[in-house]
């Protein structure tokens, strides 16, 4: 079914609108000055999306759609692809375009400037780095991690790489964030081999336990049962 002219008209003004907003920032954004550089009014913008703070949190959300279709797009060719092949590509996506580069550095952004600044909700905030820390989990656990420390490590895999980009932010120097880039994705396999490894040994145990548990006592027929003398 197609959508209707207005929700079509809608969805290309909050894509000129992210793309706006990953250009001047969310600090001094505005709807008038932001309706000027559009080419639209600011009765418009108010019509489709309201206030300025429902205005960014619908950008912001948009963005993180336009990016997870993206993810899920690879993930769909390769179900099986590694964490660190879609940090890879991630990093190769965001660097092959400024525009690209400016979605990313919104999102990080919203996150980190003080909601006194930004207007944004704690959630529509906290979406924006937990979003993807919930992504890393799953691929974590489908390539084998553990789910009782896939969280942890996926935690700390979005953190490294939330600083590899805040870095790349501040200083454009890519050709060496790119060479650290390899050699902690080279890390993050070794750690995802060996609690792989790690995973595959204690599971036979619990199984054997498991059994042992499920097994009557000898002489009984039944768990718990007094001994025949």
């Amino acid at each position: 079914m197609s959508r209707s002219p207005d929700l079509a008209l809608k969805q290309e003004l909050l894509d000129q609108i992210v793309a706006y907003l990953g250009e001047n920032g969310l600090g001094a954004a505005s709807l008038r000055p932001m309706a000027v550089a559009l080419g639209t009014s600011l009765n418009r913008l108010v019509h489709h999306f309201g206030s300025k703070d429902e205005l960014v949190a619908a950008a912001l959300e948009r963005a993180i759609d336009v990016q997870s279709a993206m993810e899920a797009g690879w993930i769909a060719k390769d179900p099986d692809i590694a964490q660190t092949e879609v940090h890879r590509r991630w990093w190769k996506w965001m660097n092959s375009s400024p525009a690209n580069l400016a979605m990313v550095r919104l999102g990080y952004e919203a996150a980190t400037l003080d909601a006194t600044v930004t207007g944004l909700p704690g959630a529509v905030r906290a979406a924006q780095i937990g979003t993807w820390r919930e992504h890393i989990e799953q691929r974590l656990i489908r390539n084998g991690v553990p789910a009782e420390v896939a969280g942890t490590e996926a935690t700390m895999i979005k953190a490294t790489f939330t600083g590899l980009v805040t870095e790349l932010f501040a200083t454009g120097d890519r050709k060496r964030l790119t060479k650290v880039l390899e050699e902690w994705l080279r890390r993050v396999d070794e750690l995802v081999a060996d609690l792989r490894i790690q995973k595959a040994r204690e599971e036979p145990v619990q199984d054997e336990a498991a059994e042992q548990h499920r097994l009557p006592d000898d002489n009984s027929g039944r768990r718990g049962a007094a001994p025949v003398r």
